[in-house]
């Protein structure tokens, strides 16, 4: 064999070797899937969905399966949108509303759905308007808390088919146009007219009340008073009445002796004193002490 007939069969070996190699690095490099933590993969093989990746690493068969789709499965926001709507009141409303979801099950999302934000954004759409159909603008205002929970819960329910969880749906605001926000500003300071009517008109009947209670008040303890009053001369004249009873009446005449004199001692003793007037029964009155008194000696 001739030295040119090695040198090709060497070559010839090689370039086997090398194709070898090239078809086992690119073997693995087809079977070896690394996914990252926040996507998932979809795996066809001959077009079918074959199976879901999860973060880490995988093995596929290389050459018959393939990804079809890398997923985000982290959670999204859709843009704020804001539709008309009507309330039970029949009052003309736009609504704004914002939706956070998230992809739990990519084959679902991949193959029943082409355009998942917009089916989403449509489906809220739908859902706002019907519940707001059902209850008047009051109630839309007041209990906004209840129709986020009404909201959230029919599109989870309408999006579970899609492996999509909703984790939040809100109901940012809700605006009126012009005519109805005038005439809701009339109401309202009509409104605040009637309670002020209302509160000083209850000011002015407390005031009444508080004054009448005043007044019975008093009188009930000017009745007490006169009460206690009579009872105190009751019980003076009880007690008279038992001295007499036990005395006799010389202790009662004995008594307004005293008191006549001691009445006289002290006119005397007032201004004008010089000079002393002395009343026709005073000398009765000493006349009968002195008596009432010789007679107790």
């Amino acid at each position: 064999m001739s030295l040119e007939d090695i040198i090709y069969s060497l070559i010839g070996e090689n370039l086997v070797l090398l194709v070898i190699a090239a078809l086992i690095v690119a073997a693995i490099l087809k079977g070896v899937k690394i996914v990252p933590q926040s996507q998932k993969f979809v795996i066809e093989r001959f077009g079918r969905l074959r199976s879901v990746l999860g973060p880490g690493i995988n093995l596929i068969v290389p050459f018959l399966d393939r990804v079809a789709h890398k997923i985000s499965i982290l959670e999204r926001q859709l843009p704020n949108a804001e539709q008309d709507a009507i309330t039970a009141d029949n009052v003309l409303v736009k609504v704004e509303t914002s939706v956070f979801y998230r992809i739990t099950e990519p084959e679902k999302t991949v193959y029943r759905i082409r355009d998942v934000d917009g089916a989403i954004a449509t489906t809220v759409a739908g859902i706002v308007r019907s519940e707001i159909g059902k209850i008047e603008l009051d109630q839309v205002q007041s209990n906004r808390s209840e129709l986020i929970g009404k909201v959230r819960e029919q599109v989870e329910m309408m999006v579970d088919d899609w492996g999509i969880e909703v984790t939040r749906a809100e109901v940012l605001d809700v605006n009126l146009d012009e005519a109805t926000r005038a005439a809701m500003l009339q109401q309202l300071n009509a409104e605040r007219a009637r309670r002020a009517a209302v509160t000083e008109a209850e000011g002015r009947k407390r005031a009444v009340e508080l004054s009448a209670d005043a007044d019975l008040y008093a009188a009930e303890q000017e009745a007490k008073a006169r009460r206690v009053s009579a009872d105190a001369e009751a019980y003076a004249t009880q007690v008279v009445a038992a001295a007499i009873a036990e005395n006799g009446l010389e202790a009662a005449q004995y008594q307004v002796a005293l008191k006549q004199v001691e009445a006289l001692t002290a006119l005397g003793q007032g201004t004008g004193k010089q000079t002393i007037v002395v009343p026709a029964q005073a000398l009765e009155a000493f006349g009968d002490a002195f008596k009432l008194l010789k007679g107790r000696g």
